[in-house]
């Protein structure tokens, strides 16, 4: 048995839920939010319980060019192995089964109930793919922390855009692969998954001590985390400071920065740019006043929806990339 969660829905949060003629509502979903990476990005099984094990190539052997009746050294190349860990993201949901069956469609009421969950988990992996930091260890690593230091020795792939303070977003190139991609872990299901948990016992309902109540149980859980193989299928553009570019004073060029992007990944496949929408706003008025932009700019049509390209690269929405990123040096 369980103890009723002050998260619990009340007959008040029920009754915001129903039309006046006593259904279901449908709820304008305000909080919704478009992060497009969650459907772009493919998923790999990894080969260990709690996440995968990448083996990377660090060094080359020798080649030397041989004289007659002279020998060559034997040499050999390197590698090394990284451990990249999944995250469990779970969100839960309880309900008086009495209260559930007020309106007498448990299902209708269930599945209105759902939508703000799933949202919810949604939202979470976006963010914590771009910001899921090493630091916590119930979380998995994203990418700002692999592309935060622009001496490092993938700095060619962190393209600085001038920003300061804290005021600064992020653009990401990414071109998916089997070495850039998402993880769930050995033996798992994959994506989000729900358990109708049923009808449960409460214990110690509104917190009186003994009382028992029936309530309806629900699990969405997540696990997920990414695999950042070859660094080199990755481009961010860091430092955008959003209140130079919105009061157009010295803004980022974002064209500029957008070519030196593409030419940082070679043999691009299967690549998307993810921004948020007041950089996908200034690129589009930024292209308006300038000829080469405005040719490096176009649509396209991916999933039956018309998207804006740059370049022919599908320029993808993203609510979760922040607006108050610390500028990274």
């Amino acid at each position: 048995m369980s103890t009723l969660s002050t998260a619990s829905m009340t007959l008040s949060d029920y009754a915001k839920g129903l039309d006046p003629n006593g259904t279901i509502a449908r709820v304008i979903e305000l909080l919704e939010q478009s992060n497009d990476i969650i459907k772009d990005m493919p998923v790999m099984e990894g080969n260990l319980p709690t996440g995968h094990r990448g083996t990377i190539r660090t060094g080359l052997a020798s080649a030397t060019w041989r004289l007659l009746n002279a020998g060559v050294l034997p040499s050999k190349g390197s590698k090394t192995q990284v451990d990249f860990q999944c995250g469990n993201l779970e969100s839960w949901s309880q309900v008086d089964k009495k209260l559930a069956e007020l309106g007498g469609n448990v299902n209708a009421f269930r599945l209105s109930e759902a939508i703000p969950h799933v949202e919810a988990v949604g939202q979470e992996v976006a963010q914590t793919l771009f910001y899921g930091n090493p630091s916590a260890p119930e979380e998995f690593v994203g990418f700002s922390s692999y592309y935060d230091d622009l001496s490092a020795a993938n700095a060619s792939h962190i393209i600085n855009a001038g920003g300061t303070g804290s005021d600064n977003s992020s653009i990401w190139m990414i071109d998916w692969s089997d070495q850039m991609c998402a993880l769930y872990p050995k033996g798992t299901p994959a994506g989000l998954v729900h358990e109708d948990k049923g009808s449960v016992v409460i214990q110690n309902a509104n917190g009186v001590t003994g009382a028992l109540m029936d309530a309806l149980l629900d699990k969405w859980a997540w696990n997920i985390g990414l695999f950042v193989g070859d660094w080199r299928k990755c481009v961010r553009i860091c430092n955008i400071d959003i209140s130079n570019l919105t009061t157009e004073s010295s803004a980022a060029d974002l064209r500029k920065n957008l070519i030196k992007a593409y030419h940082r990944i070679r043999n691009k496949k299967n690549t998307r740019i993810y921004m948020n929408s007041t950089l996908l706003e200034f690129l589009d008025i930024q292209g308006r006043d300038d000829a080469i932009l405005s040719g490096c700019l176009g649509e396209t049509t991916l999933d039956g929806e018309e998207v804006m390209t740059f370049r022919r690269i599908p320029l993808r929405l993203c609510d979760q990339l922040l607006e108050t990123e610390s500028a990274i040096s």
